[in-house]
């Protein structure tokens, strides 16, 4: 699997791509079938606030599936990264789980439901 680390208003960060780099190796112990996984790392801005938390966005590309996980943030860029890619993982899982038929597709593309009344 081809690991791409993208930062972007920060300098680049050597010890932050490699951490990537070993998230993405945990995520194939899921799924060997991974063609490519992108990482973007970026400190935005606009928040005078609540200092300039670190945002990452993951994409995963999978036969059959494109699975992308945004805006998790977090003021620190290890717990962002971590927690992005457990929420890549979690997704993938499910795709996984998907495609080996352990779990039905839900109708519609979606989780429908309605309440019915006692009358």
């Amino acid at each position: 699997m081809e690991i791409t680390t993208t930062f972007r208003d920060m300098p680049v960060s050597p010890a932050l791509q490699a951490a990537a780099e070993r998230w993405g190796a945990r995520l194939e112990q899921v799924c060997d079938r991974i063609v490519g996984c992108h990482v973007s790392i970026e400190k935005p801005h606009r928040h005078h606030h609540h200092g300039s938390p670190f945002q990452i966005n993951i994409t995963l590309a999978v036969p059959g599936a494109s699975i992308v996980v945004s805006n998790q943030m977090n003021d620190d860029a290890y717990v962002a990264l971590a927690d992005a890619f457990r929420a890549a993982r979690r997704q993938l899982i499910d795709h996984v789980d998907l495609q080996r038929g352990f779990v039905k597709p839900p109708a519609g593309g979606r989780y429908t439901g309605f309440v019915a009344s006692k009358a």
